[in-house]
């Protein structure tokens, strides 16, 4: 029987927050933070690769603090890294694996540089990056993807995620269902306050502090990153620059591939993170 989210569904308190996470299997902690768009939550970004990758280890998939049925922040506040540790702390987990998509991969870039001491490994896809061009359009503005996803934050509606699942994946008629439109779109609906939060200091939002590049060439855990070569929200040429700059690192580039690299291609995502976190 298919694993499902209310078996591994608790909460833990930290130093600030309640935090809903799921829980699930034994040995290294590997926590799999979410991206930072509206319906966001550890299950919805990873549903596909959570039961996988508990056969191997113990897997924590949080709903950040301001997503899901985690506590509400001040998004003018928040510290992203800071939270993770809280999380960390609370769980008595003094070093994990790290995987981060999108928002999710750059507060483990930001762990990996800031705190090292709390990062066993690295693993990212489709990080954002201050990188111009390649995160920012011509004239600096923000690609079409990440157009979209601002634009969601006030329009979660059924039909205002599909366009922001739409632009998130390449095979649209697989990926971009129904199903998923409304179940993101109830996920969004059923806090407003976390959408009105965003919303209120977008686009600024959902990451009020930024990865210092300089502190790239310093980040010493072993560094896995992925990015779909079809990828519209942020350019895989962002990761190019990573691994130009990450010394103990590689970089996945998939074809036929969008921003959402572990649920396009689940079970490929999720041979290469147990190979990667286990031999190295």
């Amino acid at each position: 029987m298919a694993l499902q989210q209310h078996d591994i569904s608790r909460y833990v308190q930290t130093k600030d927050w309640k935090i809903h996470l799921n829980d699930v299997g034994t040995g290294h902690p590997v926590v799999l933070l979410h991206g930072g768009g509206p319906g966001a939550t550890g299950w919805s970004n990873y549903s596909p690769n959570i039961e996988a990758l508990s056969r191997h280890f113990r897997v924590i998939a949080p709903d950040m603090p301001g997503w899901g049925d985690s506590d509400t922040v001040d998004f003018a506040t928040l510290d992203h890294v800071d939270a993770a540790c809280q999380l960390l702390d609370a769980l008595d987990i003094e070093k994990a694996a790290f995987v981060g998509n999108s928002m999710g991969g750059h507060t483990s870039l930001r762990l990996a540089a800031e705190r090292p001491e709390r990062v066993s490994h690295l693993i990212t896809m489709g990080p954002p990056i201050q990188l111009r061009p390649f995160l920012f359009g011509a004239g600096g503005g923000p690609t079409e993807g990440l157009k979209i996803m601002y634009e969601t934050y006030t329009d979660a509606t059924p039909e205002g995620m599909r366009r922001l699942v739409e632009i998130m994946v390449y095979d649209k008629a697989r990926f971009a269902t129904p199903e998923l439109c409304r179940l993101r779109s109830q996920a969004a609906l059923q806090r407003p306050e976390h959408l009105r939060n965003i919303a209120s200091v977008a686009p600024k939002a959902p990451i009020p502090i930024w990865l210092d590049l300089d502190r790239v060439s310093g980040i010493t855990a072993p560094a896995l990153l992925i990015h779909g070569r079809d990828d519209r929200v942020v350019s895989f040429e962002s990761t190019l620059f990573l691994a130009a700059h990450i010394p103990n690192s590689r970089a996945h580039l998939i074809n036929r591939c969008g921003h959402w690299a572990q649920l396009e291609h689940a079970d490929e995502f999720n041979r290469l993170v147990a190979d990667f976190v286990t031999h190295n």
